[in-house]
């Protein structure tokens, strides 16, 4: 038996011919009846035309871009039908109407733990659209998932909040997935990826996953992207205070490495240029005085030495 979808091959017409072939029936139905009283079998004829005529009004097909119609003689599956305009099909078959057009789904953030078992709060957007009707209608329980609308006609059903119920279910299950995986964020280590500083790598693995997940309901993710990343609130003030720290550290170990070479630099230039000859006591008095006056958050004061006291 195939399990993939297939285009429908079978009886298809002009919806605008059709409709003109019905009318005419329609009409010799009536004019059957008007005879019927100076003999019966018009009304039979009649009667045969009427019943004819209903059945055939239910072939036609009114159909936009980006819309199909899944087609199905007698609960067996026999093609999806994607022409685009009025045509009049075999009026026997079942129609299911789904929509191909690619569409949003913006859940809510969720909660999970990260590598490092940090609880972070993670949100997504992820683009879908249907691939593969047959998988979509008869590999997953869409049909009782579909909830009937009420403006629609009796019996069809709304198969695009079936689907989005499906969506939905597997993006948290694959988000969850991906984002245990990686660290919000690793500051020892710049070659790991993390969720913070990967996000290009970290929306692609959640593609991936998703339409791995997606595929056997012949459903294709278009893209998927982190769009909400923060720490729970539970940690997020320990964690800013260590976002903090991390910065200080850095700049601190920036302000040091600057000091450094421009000590050594004064201490070069003096040397150079025969400003004053120091002795090592005195250059030790002096790096330390200059790395005080770099290094120091508040500005130096400074002292002029007007002479002895004494």
């Amino acid at each position: 038996m195939n399990k993939n979808e297939f285009t429908y091959n079978g009886i298809c017409f002009n919806g605008f011919l059709a409709l003109l072939f019905v009318l005419v029936i329609f009409a010799a139905s009536i004019y059957c009846f008007v005879l019927a009283d100076s003999d019966a079998t018009f009304a039979i004829l009649g009667i045969i035309g009427m019943l004819l005529f209903s059945l055939c009004m239910n072939g036609f097909i009114k159909q936009e871009p980006n819309e199909a119609k899944v087609l199905v003689f007698f609960g067996k599956y026999s093609g999806t039908f994607t022409m685009t305009g009025f045509f009049w099909v075999n009026p026997l078959l079942g129609k299911k109407s789904v929509t191909l057009r690619a569409r949003n789904l913006n859940p809510e953030p969720i909660k999970v733990n990260d590598k490092s078992g940090n609880p972070v709060l993670i949100g997504m957007v992820v683009v879908w659209k249907l691939e593969d009707t047959y998988k979509a209608l008869f590999e997953i329980d869409s049909q009782s998932l579909a909830p009937v609308s009420a403006n629609s006609r009796p019996g069809s059903r709304n198969y695009a909040n079936a689907f989005e119920y499906f969506v939905r279910v597997q993006s948290d299950a694959a988000l969850r997935q991906v984002a245990g995986n990686y660290a919000y964020d690793n500051p020892d280590s710049a070659d790991d990826l993390t969720l913070r500083s990967n996000a290009e790598e970290i929306n692609n693995q959640l593609v991936k996953t998703l339409n791995d997940r997606l595929s056997m309901a012949g459903l294709h993710v278009v893209e998927a992207r982190i769009n909400y990343l923060a720490y729970a609130p539970e940690i997020a003030a320990v964690m800013l205070r260590r976002q903090q720290a991390d910065a200080i550290i850095a700049a601190r170990e920036k302000i040091v490495d600057g000091a450094v070479s421009m000590v050594k630099m004064a201490l070069d230039k003096l040397k150079s240029e025969g400003v004053v000859d120091l002795d090592e006591e005195r250059k030790a008095a002096m790096v330390s005085n200059l790395l005080v006056v770099l290094c120091g958050d508040e500005p130096a004061q400074p002292v002029v030495n007007s002479g002895s006291i004494y």
